[in-house]
């Protein structure tokens, strides 16, 4: 995928008031491409903090990981289409029925003036599947009782989401290269748990640098509280778009 590194980041704006969201995107849109609204920031405020983001040129990435049963989220999403996001989440878990309603429902929208990614389908919003939190180790992958080993869970769920029709899959750097090998090079990988070189890891179990993502194949990244937490956070914004161009 062609893409800069401006495009390729994402800033998650997991704070509890749109009017940090606001000064944040005010601060970082010269140097992100894509905001993560999630659902800390959505509990708070809503669709406007899509519409917030959008009004200011940005593009967004609704990640509420919606889980329910087919009928639910499938229109929950019909939803999420008509406000135009570049991209959201749905759980994997879910199962191939699920994610086959949501995929043959977004594929009914075509949104005058949407900018889709440049060489993939059409003007709707891209369909991510979340596989295993990179906040879970293999540890606690076997308190939730899922006994195989994490990488290949992780794996597994990013080839169902393949077959349903799903755009890509939300992966830590471990399990890249070997969904891109078993789901071709054209499946969107988005990548969390991103920290500057020496960065605390916070509550992330499985974490990287941003190059190190970028070098085993990863389309997005995903950084948060590195940034949003950072006194200069344009300062660290633009060490990880070297970071990547690099």
């Amino acid at each position: 995928m062609q893409l800069t590194p401006k495009e390729r980041l994402i800033v998650a704006l997991d704070v509890d008031n749109l009017k940090e969201a606001t000064r944040l995107v005010n601060q970082l849109i010269d140097y992100v491409g894509v905001f993560k609204v999630g659902a800390q920031l959505f509990t708070s405020a809503g669709p406007e903090a899509i519409k917030m983001i959008q009004d200011k040129g940005g593009k967004v990435f609704l990640d509420l990981k919606y889980h329910d049963i087919p009928n639910t989220v499938a229109q929950a999403t019909k939803i999420v289409a008509k406000m135009g996001v570049f991209m959201f989440t749905i759980h994997t878990l879910g199962g191939k029925e699920m994610l086959k309603a949501v995929v043959e429902t977004i594929a009914t929208f075509q949104l005058p003036g949407f900018k889709p990614v440049p060489g993939f389908k059409p003007a709707k919003p891209l369909v991510i599947g979340v596989s295993i939190l990179t906040s879970l180790n293999q540890e606690g992958l076997k308190e939730i009782g899922i006994n195989r080993d994490l990488r290949d869970e992780v794996i597994a769920l990013a080839k169902l989401a393949k077959v349903a029709g799903v755009d890509g899959v939300v992966a830590s750097t471990h399990e890249i290269k070997e969904i891109k090998n078993q789901c071709g090079l054209d499946f969107i990988t988005v990548t969390p748990g991103i920290r500057p070189a020496g960065a605390s890891p916070d509550d992330q179990k499985r974490i990287a640098t941003a190059k190190e993502a970028i070098g085993v194949g990863a389309d997005f990244i995903v950084v948060g509280r590195p940034i949003i937490a950072a006194e200069n956070p344009v300062k660290v914004a633009e060490q990880i778009i070297e970071e990547i161009r690099g």
